[in-house]
């Protein structure tokens, strides 16, 4: 007897094609199951609506991060906030937390005296890693005291505890040399007073020596020099590394700047020595 189109179409509609796991039907597909006269049943999540077209299942969801099935939205994973600590005598904005991990312990303000006058050279936040500062702390000093003491600054100044001074610049005239300059100046005061007066200005120099006066400063532009475990003080103008330099005087030095007793600003000192305190 010959099969008529009828028999065909009746014996189509009794067998269930299951599609496989994790593929999406294309939008085509899925109309066609519709002009066939079969209701089209959700897959993997989809279903077509009577143009074809699909449309999600609220039961099943993208997963977050990826693009959903079909022209859905990847999610935009949003950063977290960091808080920040203004400057008072400048209003310039330091995060509390970088990017590795070191936390802010305090800012201040480098000032120099030009013709009479206090000029407002740069504003600067100190960074250290909280624990191992706690951890040196408790080594070195034991109890904590009443108040800051000289031997808890000069523990730290002697260190090589990873520590970073971010310096932004508030004074819009400053040039790389200018910069050099007082570089220079206040690493070179300061390798005398931890040498008993001896000089070394081959070593003051190398932390700005090689900073190229084509680099433009302008407000708001960023330094950072950081001293590394090893004794390793490495400058960055703007980002870029400018020098790397291996010396335990020249790091202990630059620290003694900011913590010594003849430190830039006295209050950010204060407010370091209060920021150790808080460790024990």
């Amino acid at each position: 007897m010959a099969t008529t189109v009828e028999d065909v179409i009746a014996k189509a509609e009794m067998v269930e094609i299951e599609p496989k796991p994790g593929v999406a039907l294309k939008p085509q597909l899925l109309k066609e199951e519709k002009v066939n006269g079969a209701e089209p049943k959700p897959v993997n999540g989809v279903k077509a609506d009577e143009n074809g077209k699909n449309e999600c299942v609220p039961e099943e969801k993208a997963e977050v991060g990826k693009e959903a099935v079909n022209g859905g939205v990847p999610k935009v994973e949003e950063k977290e906030e960091v808080a920040v600590e203004i400057e008072p005598k400048t209003g310039v904005s330091f995060p509390v937390k970088v990017e590795d991990g070191k936390q802010l312990n305090s800012v201040g303000l480098r000032k120099k005296t030009m013709l009479g006058l206090g000029i407002k050279i740069y504003a600067f936040g100190i960074y250290a890693d909280q624990e191992k500062l706690k951890d040196l702390m408790k080594s070195k000093i034991g109890k904590a005291p009443a108040k800051p003491t000289k031997d808890m600054y000069q523990v730290v100044i002697d260190s090589d505890l990873r520590m970073m001074v971010r310096l932004v610049i508030v004074y819009s005239g400053l040039t790389m040399s200018m910069v050099r300059k007082n570089f220079d100046e206040g690493l070179g005061a300061s390798i005398k007073k931890l040498t008993g007066g001896k000089k070394n200005e081959e070593l003051s120099n190398k932390v700005m020596g090689a900073a190229s006066d084509d680099i433009k400063l302008t407000t708001g532009s960023v330094i950072e020099i950081t001293r590394f475990p090893g004794y390793t003080l490495e400058t960055k103008v703007m980002g870029e590394v400018v020098s790397k330099v291996e010396s335990e005087l020249l790091c202990r030095a630059y620290i003694h700047m900011y913590l010594g007793d003849d430190a830039f600003d006295k209050d950010a000192r204060e407010k370091f020595g209060a920021s150790l305190l808080s460790l024990f």
